[in-house]
This record gives C-alpha cells, sequence and structure tokens, in this order.
C-alpha cells in the first residue's frame, strides 16, 4: 500500500511511464503532475478553467467549506487499454451527479461539457501516470466547494471546482471476499439529509465505525437505515447487492443512499445476464438468507463478500470463480479496459484531438 501523500519521482516528458514501481502500487494518494482549477463567483456560472501544476490552495479560514462543510467530490477512473488507448467510463454520470448535489447544497456547478472536459484535461495532463495495463488505474478527483469566506448566512461569494488525479491500485486487496460488520449503533444517513449526495460531510462521521470494525478484523462495515435499524443500505463507500435464486436485490434510491455509476451499470449488466433486478427495501433477514452478496462502486469495482457479521453471528456466502460477481467483475472491466466491443456507450475514449485547447 502506498504511503499517504508520497511525491513519487516524475520522469522526463517524452517517456511514456513516470517512475512507479507499479507492482506495489496501492489505493492510496500520489502526488502527480497537474491537475485543473475554475472559479466561480456568486451569482455568476463556472467558465472554462486552467490547467495547473499540482499545488496546495491557499483559502480563507473562513471559507464556506471550512466551516459549514459546503462541498462535493467525485470518483472515477481512466483506464490504458492493451492497444495504448485511453479511456474513460460514463463520465457524464458523475457530472450529473455532481449537479444534483449542487443542488442539495446550493452551489452553481460546471455543466456536463465542462466537467467531462476538465477530467479529460486532467487526465491528458498527467498521462504519463496512467498505470501499464492490468496495474491499476488513474483515479479522478472532481471537488466543488464553498471557497469563499462567509460567516452566518448565504451568500458565499466565490466557488472553487478542481480536478487532479493520481494512480491507484485495488481498493479491495482481498480476492477471498469481504468480511463485514453490520453495524446496529451508528447511522450513516438520515431521511432527508445529504445521504443521497455526494457530500464531503457523509464520510468522516462515520469513520470512526469504520476504524472500530477493521481493528476488529473485518473489512468494511455495512449500515442499516436510519428510520428502522432493520434494512441493510449501504458499505461505507459501496452499494450492495444481494442474490437468491435468479432474483437479485439492492436497497432502493430513496434519498439516503448515493445513487453509484458502477451500481446502475452493474443492474444493467445483471439484467442482461437474464437475472431479474430488484431495486427495494433490503431488511436484515433477506440478505442472511442470500447465497451471494458483493458490493460495489468506483473503487470497490464489483468485489464479493464473504461474509457479514451481525450482532456476533458470523454468516458466510458463496465466493469464487463461479459467483455472478465473479461474471460482472470479467464483464464490467473488459468494457472498461477494451478489451470487448462497447455495445453501450459507456466508454469514452481519449486523444490529444478531444482536447484542443489543452495546455501545458
Amino acid at each position: 500500500m502506498a504511503p499517504s501523500a508520497q511525491t513519487l519521482p516524475t520522469s522526463v516528458s517524452d517517456e511514456k511511464y513516470a517512475n512507479v514501481k507499479w507492482e506495489e502500487l496501492g489505493f492510496g494518494f500520489y502526488r502527480t503532475d497537474n491537475m485543473y482549477v475554475a472559479k466561480c463567483k456568486h451569482g455568476e456560472s463556472f467558465q472554462e478553467g486552467s490547467i495547473v501544476p499540482y499545488a496546495d490552495f491557499q483559502i480563507s479560514p473562513c471559507s464556506a467549506v471550512l466551516n459549514y462543510g459546503q462541498g462535493l467530490y467525485e470518483g472515477l477512473k481512466a483506464y490504458r487499454t492493451e492497444d495504448g488507448r485511453i479511456m474513460l467510463f460514463r463520465p457524464d454520470q458523475n457530472a450529473l451527479r455532481l449537479k444534483s448535489g449542487a443542488h442539495r447544497l446550493c452551489m452553481p456547478y460546471p455543466s456536463v461539457d465542462q466537467f467531462v472536459s476538465a477530467v479529460k484535461q486532467v487526465v491528458l495532463a498527467n498521462k504519463k501516470w496512467i498505470p501499464p495495463p492490468g496495474r491499476g488505474t488513474l483515479y479522478i478527483r472532481p471537488i466543488l466547494f464553498g471557497s469563499g469566506p462567509i460567516l452566518g448566512s448565504l451568500p458565499v461569494p466565490e466557488y472553487t471546482f478542481t480536478v487532479f488525479a493520481c494512480p491507484v491500485g485495488r481498493f479491495h486487496q482481498d480476492n477471498a471476499g469481504l468480511n463485514l460488520k453490520i453495524e446496529d449503533k451508528f447511522r450513516r444517513a438520515f431521511p432527508s439529509g445529504t445521504g443521497g449526495v455526494k457530500s464531503i460531510t457523509n464520510y468522516s462521521p462515520v469513520w470512526i465505525t469504520l476504524a472500530e470494525a477493521k481493528a476488529q478484523g473485518f473489512s468494511d462495515v455495512l449500515f442499516l437505515d436510519a428510520a428502522t435499524g432493520k434494512n441493510v443500505e449501504e458499505l461505507f463507500a459501496s452499494n450492495v447487492f444481494i442474490v437468491k435464486g435468479n432474483v437479485v436485490s439492492t436497497p432502493e434510491i430513496s434519498g439516503t443512499i448515493l445513487p453509484g455509476v458502477t451500481r446502475k451499470s452493474i443492474i444493467e449488466l445483471t439484467r442482461d445476464f437474464g437475472y431479474k433486478v430488484e431495486e427495494r427495501v433490503v431488511p436484515v433477514e433477506d440478505l442472511l438468507d442470500a447465497e451471494e452478496v458483493f458490493c460495489t462502486g468506483t473503487a470497490a469495482i464489483v468485489t464479493t463478500i464473504a461474509s457479514v457479521t451481525f450482532k456476533e453471528t458470523k454468516t458466510e456466502f458463496k465466493t469464487g470463480d463461479k459467483t455472478l460477481a465473479a461474471k460482472l467483475f470479467a464483464t464490467l472491466t473488459d468494457i472498461q479496459m477494451g478489451r470487448v466491443e462497447d455495445k453501450k456507450g459507456w466508454t469514452v475514449e481519449l486523444t490529444d484531438a478531444t482536447t484542443p485547447g489543452l495546455k501545458l
């Protein structure tokens, strides 16, 4: 696993790859070369930003993001194919989710075209940091936040939209499957709250539960709904699916669960395989009675869940190469990596011509 905030050695501009030990790549932060920054004043719209060298921000101690948590982030990846192409996966869906979150947090937002253009520019500006095929991906992190100072009431005078990227390996390293703890005390999200958008405020409040679970030997935490405490919702940063016979169920999007781009894609692929997919309330009992359980997300991709522990009782599920999760993982990554024809129009190929205005 890469140490946090480590700076990797850079290489000269005409080399294909940065000087990275790709076989040691984990899911941690590496400083790359460039990032994208655009700013917007109150009452205005975002205009085209620019690629600048990666650097720290200078920000007011009274900024809206620091004082009131007014911020959103997205996560997506760039993939290098076996034949040398660079691909994105459904970046427009991340742009639309950012737009939804911006409405919820009272912020202006870049258009879908601006968002996708910014992502493309960052990927191409950090092209040598995209891992070789099969050795990882370039993780892309767009962030929208209130950067202007505010004390007490609106309006926020300035907003910033930025995008950076870093190379990553697998988020979950255990190929045998995850062992989850069902959290029955803390809740991740509440009705009418921000659980359904990718607010920066959603994550650190439940770090304590994740840290405690990992200290007990668990891989991750599965949260229950706040209203009843009887239904499963999602992991720390992944959506969950259960399989029973020919029926695949996943908690419905109802305002407390993040509408994952990978989740949406997996639902479509699962139906293509002939399964019936139900988006519904999923009681804990249904989860414990499942034959197979897996989670999905940009970082997690499709990851098998080997067991869950609820109130000291451990329940195990089917794992291995014959599972639906394994088939979905192979199909999805084949599409993302350009190993098969993308018949759904999900991938976007990048070339220098896709961002003609890019200046480094």
